[in-house]
């Protein structure tokens, strides 16, 4: 798997406590959720006393997730259920419990393939077609590109790379004021950070497919 993340954890050759792991889920879900909370500036810090973890009720999930889990896993496990979810603001715990290693091991195996994935996203959707019509945004209507994403035919990751690349979004954000595209621009602002990769082989592959 990709080491997609580095950040300097909280812990120093310690063990991630359930504590330690209920904090990186608020302050994850903060991140996802809240448009000035940054879970990397802030190194996952949040305040949550010990006291109020012990009056919850999901207390024994993060319990058992911080002895299941390696500490290195926490992070990236939270990440791909909320990058998962259609709306992370409505994302809760009980369902992370429910379904979230199914999403995390989902994550897992899209990035033991990401490149090839990502390279059958450019054929399957703009092989042999003009790709800045994809980036048109006429009358405040969609553009193509959301449109494919939203019907499932673009993956989170190759929208976000695709902004590494172009930075498409910010043009985006000026001249779309809808929930729908809001919501997506906040995910792949929020992911990004996340998504480390190697910018030029995916221009590269980008290069190869498109022209």
């Amino acid at each position: 798997m990709l080491n997609l993340i580095q950040l300097t954890i909280i812990t120093i050759n310690m063990k991630v406590t359930p504590h330690d792991t209920y904090k990186t889920y608020l302050a994850m879900k903060q991140h996802f959720t809240n448009d000035t909370y940054d879970f990397i500036r802030y190194n996952g810090k949040i305040k949550a006393s010990i006291q109020s973890f012990h009056k919850r009720k999901d207390r024994l999930f993060f319990e058992r997730l911080s002895r299941q889990k390696k500490d290195e896993d926490i992070i990236n496990f939270f990440v791909a259920n909320f990058v998962a979810s259609s709306d992370p603001s409505s994302l809760w715990v009980g369902e992370i419990i429910q379904n979230g290693d199914e999403k995390y091991l989902e994550w897992k195996k899209k990035f033991e393939s990401l490149t090839y994935l990502f390279e059958q996203d450019l054929i399957n959707v703009f092989q042999g077609k003009n790709f800045l019509d994809f980036l048109k945004v006429e009358n405040k209507k969609h553009p193509k590109i959301l449109k494919e994403y939203l019907s499932g035919n673009l993956m989170i990751e190759t929208m976000v790379i695709l902004d590494k690349m172009i930075n498409y979004k910010n043009k985006f954000d000026q001249k779309l004021l809808d929930p729908i595209w809001e919501l997506t621009s906040k995910k792949i602002k929020k992911y990004s950070p996340f998504l480390e990769v190697d910018i030029n082989k995916y221009k590269n592959i980008v290069r190869k497919v498109l022209l």
